[in-house]
């Protein structure tokens, strides 16, 4: 392997799992706002051990979501260093904004939500997780302004082979943003509903538990907010791949496997054939669905990847402007396919908590429990299918990725980093993991804990043990 291909596989298995922890933390933190303002709405004690139990499990999550971060932009400059002198007066700018306003904003807030139970008014209290919950989602947001620049490139001049930033508001209004972010938001409260679900199911499937009410309480909100936001992802990806096929045609083409192009086109259910279109073993389409889908009307053309290959090579160049198509077209099916399944859950599950049935459902209590992994898997290949499906492009139309690696650095550089953050990255995964088995099993704090004035005190002893 060369060095374009292995800091291509270096950004890709620090990114994947550092995004293991960030979908987490967007959808927890705002179901621990909301079991926080029930208790203060209702006094009831029990949506504050809700809230300190689903709570502590978020710090967990949220720790490990920054450290693995940090990794993420060092490669900018150690293997992307042509990419970040490009672009860099463009990506910075989000960047910059994410740490300074949303990252310290939801760092700061967070101990004081931490530290503040029953010394802060519950009014106050309150306001301090929501304030978290705001700048934690806000802080996607920047990330997602710049990441949409690479997809759809806006506000900006070309000067000495540099990309410029002419107009930050154009960048913060991006098309993309706005398709992509929303499509964000649902998945990461999508990821949070089915944590509390298949934890909340383990604890109900255990007879002995004490803590059944708050877990059946904990399951009965989880499930109305997974079926929102199952519902959610599913309309906004409708809204995103109509915009797909207006601004990157190429990538809707090679998740569809579609060579050819078609007026009206059909969707693939499943195709069988080779990556370049020129033999199709075996094959189920629905006619007239992927026109439907990109238009909404029976009628209109969907172009193929010949054609679009012969237009980009007019644009830009000779070359090959096809990203790797069976990657897409596989990882586009199983982020469809996972998410129907959960919207299928996500409505079973709300289904039997109004027929307060859901104690009675073992069998189901224990599909949920492994479903935990569900949205990770949905999410992974949705990125795979955004990410690698604008290749040949770093920067669609402007930056090619063979040109934006580091000059000197060799691929013995590369190889050597990327087993050590390998190697680091996947030791904090496992520990993030025990960490959240550990206290996911041990159930909610007693009530008395959860009365006791002193109940969050850093003691050096409960200091070690977080």
């Amino acid at each position: 392997m060369n060095v374009i291909d292995l800091a291509r596989w270096q950004f890709t298995i620090t990114t994947i799992i550092h995004f293991f922890f960030v979908p987490l933390t967007l959808g927890l933190v705002i179901l621990v706002a909301i079991m926080e303002t029930f208790y203060v709405r209702t006094g009831n004690v029990t949506y504050k051990r809700m809230a300190q139990f689903w709570g502590k499990l978020f710090l967990i999550n949220f720790a490990m979501g920054v450290v693995t971060g940090i990794v993420q932009e060092f490669q900018f400059g150690m293997n992307w260093s042509t990419y970040s002198r490009f672009v860099g007066d463009i990506f910075g700018a989000p960047l910059a904004i994410e740490a300074l306003l949303a990252f310290y904003l939801e760092s700061t807030f967070i101990g004081i939500w931490m530290f503040g139970w029953d010394r802060l008014p519950r009014g106050l209290h309150l306001a301090t997780i929501w304030i978290v919950a705001v700048a934690t989602n806000l802080s996607a947001l920047w990330i997602l302004i710049a990441n949409s620049f690479m997809q759809e490139p806006v506000g900006y001049i070309l000067r000495n082979g540099r990309a410029e930033m002419t107009n930050i508001f154009a960048l913060i209004l991006n098309p993309n943003v706005w398709v992509q972010y929303p499509h964000v938001l649902f998945a990461g409260l999508t990821t949070g509903s089915f944590f509390v679900l298949g934890v909340s199911a383990w604890h109900l499937l255990r007879k002995t538990t004490l803590d059944r009410d708050a877990f059946r309480k904990s399951f009965r909100m989880a499930a109305v907010a997974a079926l929102i936001a199952t519902i959610g992802v599913a309309l906004n990806g409708h809204i995103q791949a109509q915009h797909m096929v207006q601004t990157q045609p190429m990538k809707m083409a090679a998740a569809e496997g579609l060579f050819t192009s078609e007026d009206p086109a059909s969707f693939s259910i499943l195709t069988i054939g080779n990556s370049t279109g020129t033999s199709e073993v075996f094959s189920i389409r629905i006619p007239d669905l992927l026109s439907i889908l990109a238009y909404n009307a029976p009628t209109g053309q969907v172009k193929g990847i010949n054609a679009l290959n012969a237009q980009y090579q007019q644009e830009y160049g000779p070359g090959n402007y096809a990203p790797p198509v069976p990657w897409i077209y596989w990882s586009f099916r199983i982020m469809i396919g996972v998410g129907i399944l959960m919207g299928i859950l996500a409505l079973w599950a709300l289904v039997g908590v109004m027929r307060k049935r859901i104690d009675e459902q073992t069998w189901f209590l224990k599909a949920l429990i492994p479903g935990i992994v569900l949205p990770y898997v949905a999410i992974t290949a949705g990125w795979i299918m955004t990410e690698l499906g604008r290749q040949p492009w770093i920067v669609f139309g402007l930056l090619k990725t063979s040109a934006a690696v580091s000059p000197t650095v060799t691929a013995g550089n590369v190889l050597f980093s990327m087993l050590v953050f390998l190697i680091l990255l996947s030791g904090l995964a496992a520990i993030d993991f025990l960490l959240i088995a550990r206290y996911a099993m041990r159930g909610m704090p007693a009530p008395d804990a959860v009365d006791a004035p002193a109940e969050m005190t850093p003691t050096p002893a409960a200091i070690d043990a977080f």
